[in-house]
């Protein structure tokens, strides 16, 4: 009973948003298919093991002797077992050098997407592609099906680790130094990204959304990116945009087709399409946007955005601003 109960738990991690064996990527795949094969060796291993051992345990006690074949049986099985452990350990480690290496793989067609983590969030350029325009987001990936997407990971203060365990493997974000990823999702879908290496106060609250979405969907997404901000269309979120004007806002955060052309904090051009704001913290809803511009250090103590000074109609106004930018 005991036992049921706790294999039990232990297959409650195999499925969901973060689970390495609940994969739908082509390096997820393969990584997943090293990890089974690993365990399967292994096991193998350890029955043999403890089958030996069980057989040494229950035989009868003889007479020590000299025999000269039993030394040449227990040499050659010694032999046998040095070459046997040998041979597994070499084909463990091609098998494990030839999946991490295919993690880096990619055609000359693959997008080329640039990201670049900080304290505590994800910056995310497109470059352009087809002489279509590059433009800048923040904490949500949009990649087509079944393409390969070059990411180049980037770091701007500290080690980050990128880690999208649906589509791919680990890989590290170190100051100075590019290193390079190449992802491939073989079904539609959502998938949660992490930065899987401890990289300050809040590194739990570090995620962002993978959006693997058809071709069509996806061409379509990235036009409507790539477009400025329109202007606001009711009266309360035009007075919200001058609010935005006039406060340190601007001097933090672009909002292309306007004059704010920050750049120390996220893209805002259109927020209000992302799926979460704070990187992943919250669910973009004009609630949380006004929580989060009213009390940002509440919600995620030590991020790098300050408490600006609103009164409640400027509040109101920003966030109804916010809401408009999709």
């Amino acid at each position: 009973m005991l036992l049921g109960v706790f294999l039990l738990i232990l297959l409650l991690g195999c499925s969901g948003n973060q689970s390495a064996l609940d994969t739908h990527g082509h390096s997820a795949n393969a990584l997943k298919d090293l990890i089974i094969l690993i365990v399967a060796v292994c096991t193998v291993v350890w029955l043999l093991v403890v089958g030996f051992l069980l057989w040494a345990l229950a035989r009868k006690r003889e007479t020590p002797r000299r025999d000269n074949d039993a030394e040449r049986r227990m040499r050659l099985s010694v032999r046998v077992a040095v070459a046997a452990t040998a041979l597994t350990v070499a084909g463990l480690t091609v098998a494990s050098f030839t999946t991490t290496r295919d993690l880096t793989s990619g055609n000359d067609a693959s997008l080329v997407v640039r990201v670049k983590a900080q304290q505590w969030w994800w910056q995310i350029t497109y470059q352009g592609a087809d002489q279509r325009p590059a433009f800048l987001i923040a904490n949500e990936l949009h990649i087509p099906v079944n393409r390969d997407v070059r990411l180049e990971l980037e770091s701007l203060d500290v080690i980050h680790s990128l880690w999208i365990p649906s589509l791919a493997g680990k890989l590290d974000m170190i100051p100075g130094r590019k290193n390079i990823i190449t992802i491939r999702a073989t079904r539609p879908g959502i998938y949660r990204g992490q930065c899987a290496e401890f990289c300050g106060l809040q590194h739990s609250h570090m995620a962002f959304v993978v959006v693997a979405e058809e071709e069509p969907a996806y061409w379509q997404w990235y036009a409507a990116q790539a477009t400025p901000a329109t202007e606001p269309k009711v009266a309360e979120a035009a007075a919200g945009k001058a609010v935005f004007m006039n406060k340190p806002c601007a001097a933090c955060h672009t909002i292309r087709g306007t004059l704010a052309t920050g750049t120390s904090g996220p893209d805002l051009t259109h927020i209000a399409s992302r799926r979460t704001i704070g990187a992943g913290l919250l669910e973009t809803t004009r609630g949380s946007l006004a929580a989060w511009i009213a009390d940002p250090q509440t919600l995620k103590p030590g991020n790098n955005m300050p408490l600006v000074p609103l009164t409640s109609d400027e509040l109101r106004q920003i966030s109804a601003y916010m809401e408009e930018l999709k």
